[in-house]
């Protein structure tokens, strides 16, 4: 019997229409294009300002367009994983409430949380629902509303984030194409350094929470800088060295778009040339857990049935990892 793959079968993305560039941040704090541009490489992010809309607004605005390109009707769907840190509510989850915006009515629905790594987790976890046989129709959100817990009087954190959402059909094959391999990793040491301090069960909201401002991101830059280099960098080569490719076999190399400097470390340790990697960070900023599958969205014309392409992230917890897929389309 062949062996069953995870093949991406179409695409879809959103993101919102307004757009924050760093002029209109300079007038919100102390800051200017100059100093964010050449620290972390964002021009602009996008915004949701629709009232009342939370991250399943654009995660559903992304599947009717995929439902659009590929055909997909909402009765053929029986798995939705959202990879989301912003979730509408602490319950339900963000996932069912996009299973009710579009119509899908008999599939199991449910949420990941591993921060801007989550969307290689959700995809993960879909090649191994797919390949065992049970599920044949997978929608895998990365979604977020990072300007839900962005504080837009801290300078340091406030210039990196944007809202959005991306959305992969997945399916089973017997080809050679689809989800070839990943590798995911977690070490805790990072979780007090990249954290949202507050609003868990740790440490429920309360007056004093909302003061201290504790339910916005909290980071400390150059600690998760250097952890973000050397193991978003690290895994990549990693992949690479244990399915023997090289950066000339690699046609595309998708990383986490968090801050130019560790791209260019990721792709200098992987020796892709550098008009094979994807980069949206200039124009969407940090989308976390969304960044990978909007660059995908972005690029999908340029992909070719056969293609090897090197997803990478690292986030909170800290996670991090990679994904070999064979383009199957």
């Amino acid at each position: 019997m062949s062996k069953i793959h995870a093949v991406i079968t179409g695409v879809g993305g959103y993101v919102p229409e307004y757009i924050l560039n760093n002029h209109e941040l300079s007038t919100m704090m102390d800051t200017s294009d100059e100093w964010i541009t050449t620290r972390v490489g964002i021009k602009e992010r996008r915004i949701l300002k629709e009232p009342g809309a939370g991250t399943s607004y654009m995660a559903a605005k992304a599947a009717e367009e995929l439902f659009a390109k590929t055909g997909t009707k909402p009765e053929d769907v029986d798995l939705i994983l959202v990879a989301t840190t912003t979730s509408d509510f602490v319950f339900p989850s963000c996932a069912s409430v996009v299973a009710e915006k579009l119509g899908v009515k008999h599939a199991l629905a449910f949420d990941l949380q591993a921060a801007c790594a989550g969307f290689l987790v959700a995809l993960t976890n879909a090649a191994s629902f797919i390949e065992s046989g049970r599920f044949k129709k997978v929608l895998v959100f990365g979604a977020e509303k990072m300007s839900s817990i962005t504080n837009y009087e801290d300078r340091t954190t406030a210039p990196l984030f944007g809202d959005g959402a991306g959305v992969m059909l997945v399916e089973p094959t017997t080809e050679e194409f689809g989800v070839m391999d990943s590798i995911l990793k977690t070490d805790g040491i990072g979780g007090m350094h990249l954290m949202l301090k507050a609003g868990g069960s740790a440490n429920p909201a309360s007056n004093e929470t909302i003061e201290k401002k504790e339910h916005y991101i909290y980071q400390e830059g150059q600690y998760v800088f250097k952890h973000a280099v050397t193991n978003m960098a690290g895994v990549s080569a990693e992949i690479m060295e244990k399915n023997n490719l090289s950066g000339d076999d690699i046609a595309w190399l998708i990383p986490h778009q968090a801050n130019l400097r560790i791209i260019d470390a990721t792709v200098q340790r992987t020796g892709v040339s550098y008009d094979k990697v994807l980069i949206n960070i200039d124009h969407f900023g940090n989308t976390s857990a969304a960044s990978i599958p909007l660059c995908m969205w972005e690029a999908q014309d340029k992909f070719k049935k056969g293609d090897n392409i090197i997803l990478t992230a690292f986030g909170a917890g800290f996670t991090w990892g990679s994904v070999w897929l064979k383009w199957g389309y």
